[in-house]
Protein backbone atom coordinates (compact mmCIF):
# COMPACT_ATOMS: atom_id res chain seq x y z
CA UNK A 1 0.00 0.00 0.00
CA UNK A 2 0.98 3.39 -0.90
CA UNK A 3 1.10 6.12 1.80
CA UNK A 4 1.26 9.83 1.38
CA UNK A 5 3.82 12.17 2.80
CA UNK A 6 3.47 16.40 2.57
CA UNK A 7 6.19 17.72 0.90
CA UNK A 8 7.65 19.13 3.93
CA UNK A 9 8.19 15.72 6.09
CA UNK A 10 10.95 14.80 3.06
CA UNK A 11 12.23 17.85 2.19
CA UNK A 12 13.47 20.96 3.95
CA UNK A 13 14.04 24.25 2.43
CA UNK A 14 17.06 25.57 1.59
CA UNK A 15 17.76 29.11 3.22
CA UNK A 16 21.31 29.18 3.55
CA UNK A 17 22.47 32.22 1.59
CA UNK A 18 25.88 33.35 -0.50
CA UNK A 19 27.03 35.80 2.11
CA UNK A 20 30.55 35.50 1.06
CA UNK A 21 29.93 35.10 -2.10
CA UNK A 22 31.83 32.04 -2.54
CA UNK A 23 29.52 30.76 -5.60
CA UNK A 24 29.62 32.82 -8.87
CA UNK A 25 27.82 30.81 -11.00
CA UNK A 26 23.79 31.52 -10.97
CA UNK A 27 21.64 28.67 -12.17
CA UNK A 28 18.03 29.82 -13.61
CA UNK A 29 14.91 26.60 -13.63
CA UNK A 30 13.39 26.43 -17.42
CA UNK A 31 10.10 24.57 -17.54
CA UNK A 32 11.11 23.23 -20.58
CA UNK A 33 15.38 22.27 -20.00
CA UNK A 34 15.19 22.00 -16.85
CA UNK A 35 17.88 23.62 -13.90
CA UNK A 36 20.18 25.20 -16.76
CA UNK A 37 23.85 28.20 -15.93
CA UNK A 38 21.85 31.53 -16.37
CA UNK A 39 23.62 32.67 -19.05
CA UNK A 40 23.54 29.63 -21.12
CA UNK A 41 19.39 30.32 -20.90
CA UNK A 42 19.09 34.06 -20.99
CA UNK A 43 20.97 36.53 -23.71
CA UNK A 44 22.07 38.75 -20.79
CA UNK A 45 23.95 39.04 -17.78
CA UNK A 46 21.07 39.27 -15.25
CA UNK A 47 23.02 38.52 -11.49
CA UNK A 48 26.57 40.04 -11.36
CA UNK A 49 28.80 39.80 -7.90
CA UNK A 50 26.97 42.92 -6.61
CA UNK A 51 23.45 41.09 -6.20
CA UNK A 52 24.32 37.29 -5.44
CA UNK A 53 24.96 37.50 -2.04
CA UNK A 54 21.67 37.42 -1.05
CA UNK A 55 21.15 33.78 -3.37
CA UNK A 56 20.18 30.43 -1.96
CA UNK A 57 22.91 28.37 -1.89
CA UNK A 58 21.89 24.95 -4.32
CA UNK A 59 23.93 21.58 -4.09
CA UNK A 60 23.74 19.15 -6.63
CA UNK A 61 20.08 16.92 -6.49
CA UNK A 62 19.01 20.21 -4.69
CA UNK A 63 14.64 20.82 -5.94
CA UNK A 64 13.79 23.95 -7.34
CA UNK A 65 10.50 25.70 -7.38
CA UNK A 66 9.93 28.36 -9.99
CA UNK A 67 6.92 30.02 -9.44
CA UNK A 68 6.72 31.74 -13.02
CA UNK A 69 3.98 30.51 -15.16
CA UNK A 70 4.33 29.06 -18.82
CA UNK A 71 2.77 26.56 -21.46
CA UNK A 72 4.97 23.87 -20.10
CA UNK A 73 4.10 24.59 -16.65
CA UNK A 74 0.78 25.88 -15.65
CA UNK A 75 1.73 26.37 -11.99
CA UNK A 76 5.53 26.90 -12.43
CA UNK A 77 8.21 24.26 -12.67
CA UNK A 78 9.55 22.14 -9.96
CA UNK A 79 13.35 20.06 -11.18
CA UNK A 80 16.36 18.87 -9.93
CA UNK A 81 19.65 20.31 -9.91
CA UNK A 82 21.57 17.77 -12.24
CA UNK A 83 24.51 19.74 -13.37
CA UNK A 84 26.70 18.22 -11.05
CA UNK A 85 27.81 21.41 -9.77
CA UNK A 86 27.04 24.13 -7.13
CA UNK A 87 25.27 27.45 -8.15
CA UNK A 88 23.21 30.35 -6.60
CA UNK A 89 19.82 31.11 -7.24
CA UNK A 90 17.18 34.11 -6.71
CA UNK A 91 15.25 34.46 -3.56
CA UNK A 92 12.10 34.10 -5.65
CA UNK A 93 12.76 30.63 -6.14
CA UNK A 94 11.86 27.98 -3.66
CA UNK A 95 14.88 25.77 -3.11
CA UNK A 96 14.49 22.58 -0.97
CA UNK A 97 16.72 19.47 -0.76
CA UNK A 98 15.11 16.00 0.16
CA UNK A 99 15.52 13.55 2.48
CA UNK A 100 13.97 9.68 2.97
CA UNK A 101 13.12 9.65 -0.31
CA UNK A 102 14.09 8.00 -4.14
CA UNK A 103 15.46 11.66 -6.00
CA UNK A 104 14.54 10.16 -9.54
CA UNK A 105 11.21 9.15 -8.17
CA UNK A 106 10.47 12.27 -6.93
CA UNK A 107 11.79 14.01 -10.36
CA UNK A 108 9.25 11.87 -12.20
CA UNK A 109 6.26 12.92 -9.96
CA UNK A 110 7.13 16.43 -10.29
CA UNK A 111 7.09 16.17 -14.01
CA UNK A 112 3.87 15.32 -14.16
CA UNK A 113 0.66 17.21 -13.34
CA UNK A 114 -0.65 15.36 -10.63
CA UNK A 115 0.65 18.04 -7.97
CA UNK A 116 -0.61 20.82 -10.04
CA UNK A 117 -4.54 20.66 -8.46
CA UNK A 118 -2.78 21.06 -4.99
CA UNK A 119 -1.13 24.03 -6.47
CA UNK A 120 -4.64 25.14 -7.94
CA UNK A 121 -6.72 24.55 -4.40
CA UNK A 122 -4.29 26.56 -2.80
CA UNK A 123 -2.54 29.65 -4.66
CA UNK A 124 -3.42 31.45 -7.30
CA UNK A 125 -1.72 33.79 -10.18
CA UNK A 126 -1.29 36.97 -7.43
CA UNK A 127 -0.43 40.17 -8.34
CA UNK A 128 1.61 39.46 -11.56
CA UNK A 129 0.08 37.13 -14.22
CA UNK A 130 3.15 35.32 -14.88
CA UNK A 131 3.92 34.49 -11.66
CA UNK A 132 2.01 31.87 -9.41
CA UNK A 133 1.77 32.88 -5.75
CA UNK A 134 1.78 30.07 -2.74
CA UNK A 135 2.92 30.68 0.59
CA UNK A 136 6.13 28.55 1.81
CA UNK A 137 3.70 26.96 4.89
CA UNK A 138 1.07 25.87 2.06
CA UNK A 139 3.64 24.48 -0.57
CA UNK A 140 5.07 22.35 1.71
CA UNK A 141 1.71 20.97 2.48
CA UNK A 142 1.71 19.05 -0.94
CA UNK A 143 1.08 15.48 -0.80
CA UNK A 144 3.24 13.62 -2.13
CA UNK A 145 2.72 9.92 -3.17
CA UNK A 146 5.21 7.22 -0.99
CA UNK A 147 5.45 3.94 -1.96
CA UNK A 148 8.09 1.56 -0.08
CA UNK A 149 11.84 2.66 -0.84
CA UNK A 150 12.22 -0.46 -3.08
CA UNK A 151 9.24 0.62 -5.16
CA UNK A 152 10.32 4.13 -5.48
CA UNK A 153 13.84 3.24 -6.96
CA UNK A 154 12.24 1.20 -9.56
CA UNK A 155 9.08 3.61 -10.33
CA UNK A 156 12.03 5.83 -10.83
CA UNK A 157 14.03 3.88 -13.12
CA UNK A 158 11.20 2.89 -15.33
CA UNK A 159 10.17 5.92 -16.18
CA UNK A 160 13.38 7.46 -16.84
CA UNK A 161 14.07 4.45 -18.95
CA UNK A 162 10.95 5.23 -21.02
CA UNK A 163 12.53 8.98 -20.82
CA UNK A 164 15.22 7.88 -22.90
CA UNK A 165 13.70 5.07 -25.16
CA UNK A 166 11.12 8.49 -26.09
CA UNK A 167 13.99 10.43 -26.40
CA UNK A 168 16.02 7.74 -28.96
CA UNK A 169 12.99 7.59 -31.08
CA UNK A 170 12.51 10.74 -31.29
CA UNK A 171 16.01 11.49 -32.95
CA UNK A 172 15.57 8.60 -34.97
CA UNK A 173 12.50 10.04 -36.35
CA UNK A 174 13.92 13.46 -36.38
CA UNK A 175 17.06 11.09 -38.88
CA UNK A 176 14.55 10.29 -40.64
CA UNK A 177 12.84 13.18 -41.58
CA UNK A 178 16.10 14.78 -42.27
CA UNK A 179 16.56 11.89 -44.87
CA UNK A 180 13.33 11.62 -46.06
CA UNK A 181 13.91 15.87 -47.20
CA UNK A 182 17.62 14.97 -48.64
CA UNK A 183 15.74 12.18 -50.96
CA UNK A 184 13.06 14.84 -52.14
CA UNK A 185 15.46 17.03 -52.94
CA UNK A 186 17.25 14.64 -55.98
Amino acid sequence: DWKQRKLGDISEKVTEKNKDKKFTETFTNSAEYGIVPQNDFFDKVISNSKNISNYYIVQNDDFIYNPRISNFAPVGPIKRNKLNKVGVMSPLYYVFRTKNIDLTFLEKFFDTSYWHRFMKLNGDTGARADRFAIKDSVFKEMPVPYPSSDEQTKIGNLLKQIDRTIALHQRKLEQLRELKKAALQY
